[in-house]
Formats: C-alpha cells, sequence, structure tokens
C-alpha cells in the first residue's frame, strides 16, 4: 500500500497541468463505454442507483469478497474524525461510511469523558449523508434505524448533488466520497464544491475503483470484471446492465496520477493517494489550506 504524493510545479512533465477541454470533457459525458448526452447522464445513473438501491451493499461485499468493509475503514482512520466536528459524506446514501465515521467520533468521546468533565464535550458532531438518489438515502435511513439512531440529531440525511452542493461556504471540516465520484457527470464541478464547502485544514478524502498497475493481475482483474460482476449481478440483483455500466466507468475513469492533478487543479494541497489490492482501489486526499 504505498502511499504517493503529487508535487505540483508549473510546467511540470511529470504531472502536467490538467486541462478539462482535453480530457475530462470527453469522460464527463461517457455513460459506461457509451457516449451519451450531459444532460443524460445524471438520469441513467440514477436509474442504476435506484435499481441496485436494495442489494447495494450485499453486493459490495459478494464483488469485493467483503474487502470494501476494510477499504472503508481504511478510509476513516485517514478521516481522523474528532468531536465537534462537521463532517460531509458525499453519494452516501446507505450510511457504510458515515455510520463509520459516527462509530468513530463517539469512540474517541467515550475515552475523553474518562479524563474531562462532561460539559466540556458539548459541542456535538455534525455528520452528513449526501446523496442524489432518494432510494439510496432510504436504504441508509433504514440501516440507521436498525442501528437506533433513527433521532440522532447528530447524523442527517440530504438528497443533494455533488457538483451543487445546498451547504455553506467554509463549513465542514471533513468531506469523503467512496465509490461515487466516478458518477458525476462533470468530476471537476465536484471537487470544486468540495473545496468550497470544506473549511481552511479541512481533508477531502475520495475511495474509489481505480486502475490496477500490476500487468498479470492486471489481465484477471479484467476477466472477473467482464465476465464475473455482471454474472453476479444477474443472478443476485436481476440487473446484469446495472453492473456492465459499473464495470465499464471504472475504465473511464481517470488513472490515479490523472486524478490526483484534477484534485490539485481544484485548489486542494498536500495532495497523495494510496493504492489498495494493486491499484483496484485508491483513496486520494488533499487539504484545504
Amino acid at each position: 500500500m504505498a502511499l504517493r504524493t503529487v508535487t505540483r510545479k508549473l510546467g511540470s512533465k511529470l504531472f502536467p497541468r490538467f486541462s478539462p477541454a482535453s480530457l475530462l470533457h470527453s469522460h464527463a459525458t461517457s455513460f459506461g463505454f457509451k457516449e451519451v448526452r450531459e444532460e443524460e447522464k445524471s438520469q441513467m445513473v440514477g436509474n442504476v442507483f435506484s435499481n441496485v438501491a436494495s442489494n447495494y451493499d450485499t453486493m459490495n461485499d459478494l464483488m469485493s469478497a467483503g474487502l470494501h468493509r476494510l477499504w472503508k475503514d481504511r478510509l476513516v482512520s485517514k478521516l481522523n474524525p474528532f468531536p465537534g466536528m462537521n463532517h460531509l459524506d458525499v453519494a452516501g446514501g446507505t450510511g457504510d461510511v458515515a455510520f463509520r465515521i459516527f462509530d468513530s467520533i463517539n469512540s474517541i468521546k467515550r475515552r475523553t469523558l474518562q479524563n474531562v468533565l462532561e460539559d466540556d464535550l458539548q459541542e456535538e458532531a455534525k455528520v452528513y449523508v449526501c446523496d442524489i438518489n432518494p432510494n439510496m438515502l432510504n436504504v441508509g435511513k433504514k440501516r440507521a434505524l436498525q442501528r437506533g439512531l433513527g433521532e440522532d440529531k447528530s447524523l442527517l440525511w440530504v438528497e443533494g448533488d455533488a457538483e451543487a452542493l445546498s451547504f455553506g461556504d467554509n463549513t465542514m471540516d471533513g468531506y469523503t466520497i467512496a465509490f461515487g465520484i466516478r458518477n458525476v457527470t462533470h468530476i471537476e464541478k465536484a471537487l470544486s464544491e468540495a473545496y468550497r464547502v470544506l473549511k481552511r485544514g479541512g481533508r477531502f478524502l475520495c475511495l474509489e475503483l481505480s486502475h490496477v498497475e500490476v500487468p498479470v493481475f492486471k489481465d484477471f482483474y479484467d476477466f472477473y470484471s467482464f465476465s464475473i460482476i455482471p454474472t453476479l449481478g444477474e443472478l443476485v440483483a436481476g440487473d446484469r446492465e446495472s453492473y456492465q455500466y459499473l464495470v465499464e466507468s471504472i475504465r473511464r475513469f481517470p488513472s490515479q496520477e490523472t486524478f490526483a492533478s484534477m484534485i490539485a487543479d481544484a485548489g486542494f494541497q498536500k495532495v497523495e493517494y494510496e493504492n489498495l489490492v494493486g491499484g483496484v482501489v485508491a483513496i486520494h486526499s488533499g487539504l484545504k489550506i
């Protein structure tokens, strides 16, 4: 799990300045391997997630052999949540990442209460779960009820668009997005919005399926992706097409280096990324300074 830091220099050949007009525009109008009009993509992606919402977490377990749980744990450990923080989890409808952040904050509070007066910890953390798809949010709300968090005012569910967030400038201490940013129509707009809502010192973290670098493993991964995952989707969720889109969208997503450059172009500093499982997934991070 090598950690790689992106050092930006004007005119650098290693990390050239990202040009939205060159690479991003063609990606922004893709739906998997298909080219579609920009105004169509959000509706098509919405249909995919409406179809898979009820089986989303089950399919994540099957497709990753449960590893997605460890990847999300790693994401939250890099966030380093703290009591009193305002955090925004985007494209997090089922609550998987938000629950981890919430549990981490409460664990810290329990440990801290042993050493300080309870009055010193009166400021409550707020974890906002933002998702454009109401079906995904409904799954998360049901899970919150099962966890006894249905009435907890520290966990808030918001229907919203990653490209046009409803939150004010400089209001969040942290921003996470897991397996969601490749589905937006304009990645640069989502990154710009992430930068806008974060406070100075706030951290951006993105967990996303990425590009495998090891040649032999890449061949196996391609076979698994295109032959096994759509079949699993058909057998378990009764939906082959949605999972065909999933694997195609991963291949259309920018490489680790290119995405890191996009994050830096949005204004973030100290941009770095960590490959997990040979690049099957990567965690990108940046700071608003």
